[in-house]
């Protein structure tokens, strides 16, 4: 038997870490983007663009997957030997844009901005080399307020989202609390950098590996999910012990429930002690919503009691005033803990952050891979980063800002029933009876244009009217044209409803409404009554129709 001919055929195939995206994705993210734009414009700040494409050097080294080529950059030589990558976030391109412009932009700018990011990262389940974020950043300013502001509109943007206080909340620290905590235990000094950020990203992993992974990564290392070897920071026990107390403080309350002022009382965390019988630790768990035993927590006796457990030095009593002046702030405009809270283990790998820092954490549970609940976990962070800017002007620049994570919050949105991936109508289609009239069915979508209306003419083979409509109903098509050589010779048009014919098609035969929907599913209006047609029946169904 003969060998079958070879051929140059390619393989469509998509490479690992990348998705497609459909109509309905995109509508969704769409809609999402502009109730998110909506909530930054209301605060005061203005749209900016930037590429994706930046010089190497202006992004800078501060991803924390060092293990990865490039350190996990996408880069390429340009034909003059500069390097380029492509944007890994919207932070780095922000600030060149800033350096770049400084003398003509207001001070302090107030901006936001959306795209596609790309990372080099090592592919897998819910870890994608390009993402969406949606940033928000106060450039040239050092108050506390710019912080606390950040945490408030974080806090209103899940709100108007759809998320139901109590099923979020903004947690807030300082990089210079954990700065002074790895001073307190020999890690200070030029010398020990990279020890120090290997330890923070260790840190940060908290949420997936929980304590006993961030253990390893603290101490020899450990294998990950692939089986490849992670080399630890190399810490003894009791250094590993003194960082893990960030995951240990139990929020501390202020008053009891009763002597709060009402706002507070529904604007609160609770948290709940318990002795563990078994391991006879005690256990505490937060909760949105007050019972018996339960107490309101008040970020500023939190406060005062990690200020106890740490000691004090210059970063730490830095950082501790920061934190209470943000957390302050944010009181006086009456949000309370339920949607702001202190939370030390708030880390943030990136290594631009030098001082408070904040995360969005989503506490509603959803099933892990085990069946097990778990929190869903965070969909968007931030923090201060004065010296970005000023890598470029050579002198102090402050700014703070914090980045949605677009896609990673769609799925939140999914998990809620808040996100309305109904795909956007499509275009009202034109059928094309008879090639001849060609020209004269064209004339038929330009006058839908020329009002207003989204149409097309169809454009495959029109011997099938069938077909016409089977591809009408997959463009999701809110009605089409017909016009025959019989309805052509009484100088009328067939406008066929396909949303009301769906409709139709589950009513029982003979009754007064299936009736009633037939001769709204289909009907004849005469060839100068196809505008006022169309858009009847677009209004039928609450579409634009210009």
């Amino acid at each position: 038997m003969a060998d079958k001919p070879k051929t140059n055929k390619l393989k469509a195939r998509l490479p690992r870490g990348l998705a497609d995206r459909g109509p309905a994705e995109i509508a969704a993210t769409r809609r999402m983007i502009e109730t998110i734009r909506q909530v930054y414009e209301r605060y005061g700040f203005e749209p900016v663009e930037t590429p994706a494409i930046e010089y190497t050097d202006a992004l800078g080294k501060f991803l924390p997957d060092q293990d990865r080529p490039n350190e996990g950059v996408f880069s390429f030589q340009d034909d003059d030997e500069q390097w380029l990558s492509l944007r890994y976030d919207l932070t780095a391109p922000l600030a060149r844009y800033v350096a770049e412009n400084f003398d003509t932009l207001p001070k302090p700018y107030r901006s936001y901005r959306f795209g596609w990011v790309f990372r080099d990262e090592k592919p897998g389940p819910g870890r994608y080399r390009q993402f969406m974020q949606f940033d928000a950043d106060t450039v040239g300013s050092a108050s506390p307020a710019a912080d606390a502001e950040m945490c408030m509109m974080a806090a209103d943007t899940m709100e108007a989202l759809g998320i139901r206080r109590g099923d979020y909340v903004v947690k807030v620290n300082n990089r210079k609390l954990l700065d002074g905590l790895m001073d307190s235990i020999g890690l200070d000094g030029e010398h020990n950098n990279s020890r120090r950020i290997n330890a923070l990203r260790a840190l940060d992993k908290y949420d997936r590996l929980g304590a006993d992974g961030v253990r390893l990564l603290l101490g020899k290392g450990r294998h990950d999910e692939s089986g490849d070897y992670l080399a630890g920071v190399n810490l003894n026990e009791d250094q590993i012990s003194e960082l893990m107390t960030i995951f240990e403080l139990t929020p501390q309350f202020a008053s009891e429930f009763d002597l709060l002022p009402e706002w507070e009382k529904s604007d609160s965390s609770f948290v709940d002690v318990q002795l563990d019988q078994k391991s006879g630790r005690l256990v505490r768990q937060i909760y949105s919503d007050f019972r018996a035993g339960r107490l309101p927590i008040n970020n500023q006796a939190t406060l005062a009691l990690f200020s106890g457990w740490v000691g004090s030095s210059t970063k730490i009593d830095e950082a501790l005033g920061e934190l209470t002046d943000i957390t302050d702030l944010a009181r006086a405009a009456r949000y309370g803990s339920k949607r702001i809270m202190f939370d030390p283990s708030v880390v943030r790998g990136l290594e631009y952050y030098t001082g408070p820092v904040f995360e969005v954490d989503l506490t509603f549970p959803i099933a892990s891979d085990d069946g097990r609940p778990v929190r869903f976990g965070s969909v968007a962070a931030g923090g201060r980063y004065d010296g970005l800017v000023s890598r470029f002007r050579g002198e102090p620049v402050p700014a703070t800002g914090f980045s949605i994570g677009v896609s990673r919050l769609a799925a939140a949105l999914q998990h809620l029933g808040k996100l309305d991936s109904t795909p956007e109508p499509g275009p009202v289609v034109v059928t094309v009876f008879d090639k001849d009239r060609l020209a004269e069915y064209q004339n038929m979508v330009a006058k839908l244009r020329a009002a207003n209306i989204r149409a097309e003419l169809y454009l495959g083979n029109p011997r099938n009217l069938g077909n016409q409509l089977k591809y009408a109903d997959k463009r999701n098509a809110p009605c089409v044209v017909i016009q025959g050589s019989d309805e052509k010779a009484k100088g009328e048009l067939t406008i066929k409803d396909l949303i009301v014919g769906a409709e139709l098609a589950k009513l029982e035969k003979g009754r007064e409404e299936h009736l009633q929907k037939q001769a709204e599913a289909q009907f004849a209006v005469a060839e100068e009554k196809l505008v006022d047609a169309v858009r009847q029946v677009l209004a039928r169904h609450g579409l634009n129709s210009g």
